[in-house]
């Protein structure tokens, strides 16, 4: 079964599922978390309360992915290039395993003011 959650990123609501992987199910188990994110690039990551090494991990994802940063026990929101990224692709400071992603029009995500992060499971 899809497990579907729901993201409030700077004001802006999103819809978002996870896929079938541990990270996932270790993040679902999390939830519901608050954070303020930090911004890098097209990019916002925070620390969670989830612990996991490497699940195949990727290098480069595409945009609207959710992945775990393993080195920082850390949710990133990808949308867009960052400072790593080679042209317009969406590339992490190092692998992390993807995990879900954001559903629908990722546009508001170029005008957010504030990282402020809520993220819930929808039931």
């Amino acid at each position: 079964m899809v497990k579907k959650i729901k993201l409030n990123i700077g004001g802006n609501e999103f819809q978002g599922e996870l896929n079938e992987t541990k990270t996932a199910e270790a993040v679902w188990e999390k939830l519901p978390i608050k954070a303020s994110g930090n911004r890098w690039g097209d990019e916002i990551y925070f620390s969670i309360p989830v612990k996991m090494g490497s699940e195949n991990p990727k290098e480069v994802v595409e945009k609207g992915d959710l992945a775990y940063w393993p080195p920082g026990n850390a949710f990133c929101i990808f949308w867009g290039p960052t400072p790593a990224s080679v042209g317009d692709e969406c590339r992490p400071a190092s692998p992390v395993n993807v995990f879900g992603r954001i559903l629908g029009d990722l546009s508001a995500l170029n005008d957010i003011k504030s990282t402020e992060v809520t993220i819930e499971k929808e039931e």
